[in-house]
């Protein structure tokens, strides 16, 4: 079906505003693609990886952001105001910063499942590398040790949607520096943590386009 055939995008190490302003005009095109009727929108499965920032979605809370203009300065860092779902979270060196450009209605998915196929696909991948990994209850992304002393997330999940298009994505955090998380309370929460693949596996650098193509090959598998 022409509608599941995914294509893998690659945009490396770019700026959040350059990735950001591509991500719309691609997402533009495809929903006046789809207001047209065409059948034939392409799906892009894109990953890139940012420079230090911080992102702030739609429902978010400025106070969420614990530093000053300065301090960002200081620590080489940039803080957006975005249309996506969610809180604030972090983007830098390190992490999967994933944008599935896609037609989700050709792939038979509304919007809450296209957000639980790519928290699946993470909970997946994950476990390849002996990370055993869940959902939260009322909190989107991907988290170790629920209901636990030590909740902690791995990855953000906060998209947006028009007429099944949808842009933004998921961020996963793989050889990231977590110290970044402490200038912001990570998604809105104040009494949860954040954790890398690094850390959980004590240290061990992880191959971050190996687990790129992981993330695509799942997703494909699950929306097949």
């Amino acid at each position: 079906m022409e509608g599941r055939t995914i294509k893998y995008i690659d945009w490396q190490k770019q700026d959040y505003k350059e990735a950001l302003d591509k991500q719309t005009q691609l997402f533009n095109f495809k929903v006046k693609q789809k207001l047209n009727g065409d059948k034939n929108i392409e799906q892009d499965f894109i990953v890139c990886e940012h420079n230090n920032v911080y992102t702030l979605g739609m429902h978010g809370k400025d106070s969420n952001m614990l530093v000053s203009e300065a301090f960002l300065q200081k620590i080489n860092a940039k803080i957006f105001h975005t249309n996506r779902g969610g809180d604030i979270t972090y983007h830098g060196p390190g992490q999967i910063t994933g944008y599935p450009i896609l037609d989700i209605e050709a792939l038979c998915l509304g919007i809450k499942d296209y957000i639980d196929t790519l928290e699946q696909m993470v909970i997946d991948v994950m476990d390849n590398y002996g990370i055993k990994c869940s959902r939260l209850h009322g909190a989107t992304g991907v988290w170790l040790d629920v209901n636990g002393r030590n909740e902690r997330k791995i990855c953000a999940i906060g998209v947006k949607a028009s007429r099944g298009i949808t842009m933004h994505g998921f961020a996963l955090n793989v050889n990231t520096d977590l110290n970044y998380f402490s200038y912001i309370n990570p998604c809105g929460f104040k009494d949860k943590g954040v954790t890398s693949m690094q850390k959980e596996l004590d240290g061990q650098q992880v191959d971050l386009q190996h687990v790129e193509k992981q993330l695509y090959e799942r997703f494909k598998n699950l929306v097949a």
